[in-house]
């Protein structure tokens, strides 16, 4: 059997982890692949005839909207949140996937973190509507915070149209206490600007459980005031390896446990 060959797609790509992620999930599911990043301008993605010789790809900022009318089929998550960031080449045919969800979730549920209750979105870019999707289709009683009030109310919109649920608006100063859940989508207290954090110490301690999606540093203010107070508190690594895991089970028809995860979070480089 020949080597298979996947890879990431974006631009710009910057210092990807995923090659390093990949290469590690490959070796535990002893798959004879190649994995390498590839940047490509928007510009240049229509014209790329070289990815559906690729037995999957990655797509990340700012293709993964873009890539949708280039695909024969979507997921139903995909076709949900307009984004994929999973394709899958298979004999002549092009489905696109959304791994960004089934990596948030299995996060979760392999730190005992229930996603349920009143839960607290902040950030209503692209990682934050995912996270607002799935905390309504859980059945959560969601508010969104950000400081960007139109693109939340987009958010906010579009989940009423889609899952017919509803959800509350409110702007980052103004997050009180008391919430079952807070979901940062935020880049605040991301390296270098450490320092930062998107809401309020009282607010962070007054919730019984914190999900960070950033990795870098591996605890973030937000986790520290979490910890302080015994709250469970999650970062993004264990999210960024489930989503690739989710990718690899698509592309090669395998499941991963755990243990496989948790021994590829150790030995990544931060």
């Amino acid at each position: 059997m020949s080597k298979k060959e996947f890879a990431l797609i974006g631009y710009p790509l910057g210092h990807s982890k995923s090659p390093e992620i990949h290469t590690a999930l490959l070796k535990a599911a002893n798959i004879d692949g190649d994995y390498t990043c590839r940047e490509l301008k928007p510009e240049s993605l229509q014209s790329t005839k070289w990815l559906s010789e690729l037995d999957g790809y990655n797509v990340t900022i700012p293709h993964k909207t873009n890539i949708i009318p280039m695909l024969d089929e979507l997921s139903e998550k995909a076709s949900l949140f307009g984004a994929v960031n999973t394709v899958k080449n298979e004999n002549g045919k092009s489905v696109g996937y959304n791994t960004d969800c089934t990596g948030f979730l299995r996060a979760l549920e392999t730190a005992d973190i229930k996603l349920g209750g009143r839960v607290l979105v902040l950030g209503s870019g692209g990682v934050g509507r995912m996270f607002a999707f799935e905390s309504v289709l859980a059945g959560a009683e969601l508010t969104i915070a950000a400081r960007n009030a139109a693109s939340a109310l987009d958010i906010k919109r579009e989940i009423k149209e889609k899952t017919g649920h509803d959800c509350r608006i409110i702007t980052l100063s103004t997050v009180g206490e008391g919430y079952d859940l807070i979901i940062n989508g935020t880049p605040a207290g991301m390296y270098p600007n450490t320092e930062e954090c998107p809401v309020s110490k009282a607010a962070v301690q007054s919730a019984k459980a914190v999900f960070d999606a950033i990795y870098n540093p591996e605890k973030t203010l937000l986790l520290k005031y979490a910890e302080e107070a015994g709250i469970p508190a999650l970062n993004g690594i264990s999210m960024l390896v489930w989503q690739a895991a989710a990718a690899e089970e698509i592309w090669n028809g395998i499941e991963f446990n755990s243990t496989d995860v948790e021994n590829v979070i150790k030995g990544i480089r931060i």
